[in-house]
């Protein structure tokens, strides 16, 4: 029996230590709980800027309302003053102010300080308020589906809002009070404050003054083209920095359509990173700079730049015939260089480059510009693209991926392997953000450029920059040439595709543009999907890049260049 008591007694002893040691965090929390009740303190949600330190995102000061049914001496009056105050039916405030099941309840969310101030001169008990915060988007409409906008909790929903919200949301504070038994504050008794952690501040690559001229001359070719959607992406060819992102339709961030959650997520949807395309005669600067490179290794497979190909229209490959978009009429589509086939964006040329090379070199040059897998860029649902598994390709899907068919793209990829084939060779990781600091000037992220990879030469890339030129000098592009200046570009138009099939009279225009030629800072990506009238990207896109391109050089102040 003296065993057994000992026994029972170390149980016993070992049980209160356990419960002392490991349970200490969890039942102190438990008791503050049942002796305090707690007003949330918000923390100020970090601001957003661009790359100049202009204000993309900031906060308004509000207010949240609390009560505590337990705290409430007078429900009747006290329901009566909160009913006319908040326009809120009186039996509904009644009902709230008496569910003693929750032990605080809120009544108002982000509200106006005169209203705080009149709730707080009524002399009601049981009813509290704290600070809050609004967030407020000082452009309105700007850049919107980039930034992203939060709930009314303050939290990210979509955008840079969501991506990084771990930074900017903040950790909140409170403001505990004793009560008694049943919540009532006890009194005589002093409050405790625990103040709130803001959060971090970001700055993006984004220039504000190249998303505002973007999206003015975007709206514009939105409205005259009668398109389903305009869009545009403006990256820094040295870093990959994106400095404008365009999706047009778009909606004011503060006032997104909250009611209407299939337009909400409709106007709210990055396409530039989420959706994909077929990219057209715009992928055919992937398909020179494969060839350019090989032919520069002494691949003898390659087609040399001097190489004239024949005046034939149209090639046959396993039994398919590809025909090239127009019959160039008065000699133009007579024998060719490489240089003349990206001017005229002549397909049988490029199905010509992409057979000549080979499925295996093609798809090692596909997989080094990124195609087929995410570029790593800092935005949530990024698309990886559709490519044909290397093993199921035909010479005839070959031959159509090489003029920008029979593969599917996001807009993002595009700009970076254009980018990539025309700044020496160099592919980055595309990126918004610049770096996340405090308000103290604490820097607590630095992004900086990440190569990822080399896909060609620095002379395959001054090669084919000066036949992009050409294009833009004398070919299909002329319509974003800027005198003075080494633009460079090429044109896209590609039919789009329902149910498996050509849906007729539906067009994606595009132009993808850089400047300087011979040392790009600036490239530019516009996709006008679905233009009425005029549908050739020659004569919708490229002249809105030439738009853009005069725009930056007249606020940055960029002098012409000697000899262009």
């Amino acid at each position: 029996m003296i065993l057994a008591i000992a026994f029972l007694f170390c149980v016993f002893l070992g049980r209160f230590f356990y419960v002392q040691l490991f349970w200490r965090e969890k039942l102190l929390s438990l008791a503050l709980d049942q002796w305090t009740r707690e007003i949330p303190v918000t923390a100020e949600r970090g601001k957003i800027f661009d790359r100049n330190g202009e204000l993309l995102a900031g906060n308004e000061t509000a207010y949240s309302v609390y009560a505590r049914a337990n705290a409430v001496t007078d429900i009747e009056n006290t329901a009566t003053v909160l009913s006319a105050l908040l326009s809120i039916p009186r039996e509904e405030m009644k009902a709230k102010l008496s569910d003693r099941s929750r032990s605080e309840i809120t009544l108002l969310k982000q509200g106006e300080k005169s209203l705080v101030q009149s709730i707080e001169g009524s002399g009601l008990t049981g009813v509290y308020y704290a600070r809050d915060n609004k967030r407020v988007y000082p452009y309105g409409a700007l850049a919107s589906q980039v930034l992203g906008f939060t709930a009314m909790g303050s939290e990210g929903t979509t955008g840079l809002e969501r991506y990084y919200d771990g930074f900017l949301k903040g950790e909140a504070g409170e403001i505990l009070y004793e009560t008694d038994l049943v919540g009532a504050e006890i009194e005589g008794t002093s409050a405790s404050y625990i103040p709130a952690t803001d959060g971090l501040n970001l700055r993006l690559t984004l220039d504000y003054r190249i998303q505002t001229l973007a999206e003015e001359v975007m709206g514009r070719t939105l409205v005259q083209t009668s398109a389903k959607a305009a869009r545009c992406v403006v990256l820094d060819p040295q870093d990959f920095g994106v400095l404008a992102m365009v999706n047009l339709p778009s909606y004011d961030l503060n006032d997104p359509p909250r009611d209407d959650m299939d337009a909400l997520n409709r106007l709210s949807r990055n396409c530039l990173v989420s959706d994909i395309y077929e990219p057209g005669s715009t992928f055919k600067i992937v398909t020179a700079a494969a060839d350019l490179e090989e032919w520069r290794r002494g691949n003898p497979a390659a087609i040399s730049p001097q190489y004239v190909f024949p005046s034939s229209r149209t090639r046959s490959v396993d039994g398919t015939t590809i025909k090239c978009w127009s019959d160039h009429k008065n000699g133009k589509h007579a024998n060719q260089t490489l240089a003349e086939a990206l001017n005229n964006s002549c397909n049988p040329c490029f199905v010509d480059l992409a057979l000549a090379l080979g499925k295996e070199t093609f798809y090692d040059y596909l997989t080094a510009f990124g195609f087929g897998k995410a570029t790593g860029v800092d935005f949530s649902g990024e698309a990886v693209g559709m490519l044909l598994p290397e093993g199921s390709v035909r010479d005839c899907d070959l031959a159509r991926i090489g003029f920008g068919q029979t593969i599917a793209v996001s807009p993002l990829q595009l700009a970076c392997a254009a980018a990539s084939a025309v700044n020496g060779g160099y592919y980055y990781t595309p990126h918004i953000l610049d770096e996340i600091f405090s308000d103290d000037g604490y820097v607590a992220v630095k992004t900086g450029k990440k190569l990822v990879g080399r896909t060609v030469s620095e002379e395959t890339s001054r090669l084919l920059s000066s036949m992009l030129e050409g294009v833009v000098r004398d070919g299909s592009g002329k319509h974003a040439y800027i005198e003075g200046y080494r633009v460079a570009g090429k044109t896209g138009t590609a039919q789009k595709y329902e149910n498996g099939v050509i849906a007729q009279g539906k067009y994606v225009s595009s132009f993808v543009g850089y400047f300087p030629a011979d040392a790009p800072r600036y490239l530019c990506l516009i996709i006008v999907d679905e233009p009425q009238g005029s549908y050739y990207g020659s004569t919708v896109a490229a002249p809105c890049a030439k738009e853009i391109f005069e725009g930056i050089i007249d606020f940055m102040k960029i002098p012409a260049q000697e000899g262009a």
